[in-house]
């Protein structure tokens, strides 16, 4: 799924063929389709996988009783931490959205999005209400705007040991919540 992954990120699900994927795993291709039916499988597992795991890691924040700035710095944290721990599953989940809605389980990745995004709506809601994040900037515009820095991270973060997803989720919610000017 590692040799996959890399492949339909590098070069998109289209490009990719089954018998890549099994040259880089060092299998017969044949072997491939005893476990997938199809590469566009693959595909879908791959991004389930990703889903699912964000997700369960989002709500560990749920027993979590802490302000909504401080949860919306854990949802950021957690995002940059799976994002790192599978950056082509991200990058998979951005970039073949038609070949995704038109897989089988479309209704259970839908459904699975539809929660991460509940996820960051409610905290970022909770902020406003709280009248600890702005309220003359739509909510939705905001979420939008950090979700997608969050998001976007895999095609140019890379973690080291300087600069760990915990310093970069402090430093997009430094420009996101301070902003970026001195004083």
């Amino acid at each position: 799924m590692r040799e996959a992954a890399a492949l339909f990120a590098a070069q998109g699900v289209a490009a990719t063929t089954v018998r890549q994927i099994a040259d880089q795993a060092g299998v017969l291709s044949g072997s491939l389709y005893h476990h997938f039916p199809s590469k566009e499988v693959m595909v879908q597992d791959i991004v389930i996988g990703y889903l699912d795991d964000l997700l369960a890691r989002y709500q560990g924040l749920r027993e979590r009783d802490t302000d909504p700035v401080k949860r919306l710095r854990q949802l950021v944290l957690i995002s940059l931490q799976v994002a790192t721990d599978q950056p082509h599953a991200v990058e998979i989940y951005q970039n073949e959205g038609a070949v995704l809605k038109s897989l089988p389980r479309n209704e259970y990745v839908s459904g699975l999005a539809h929660e991460i995004h509940q996820f960051w709506a409610d905290i970022i809601t909770a902020g406003v209400d709280a009248l600890e994040l702005r309220s003359d900037v739509s909510p939705r515009l905001f979420h939008r705007l950090l979700r997608d820095a969050v998001w976007l991270s895999p095609r140019w973060y890379r973690s080291t040991e300087g600069y760990p997803p915990a310093k970069l989720a402090d430093d997009l919610l430094a420009v996101f919540l301070d902003g970026f000017t001195a004083g």
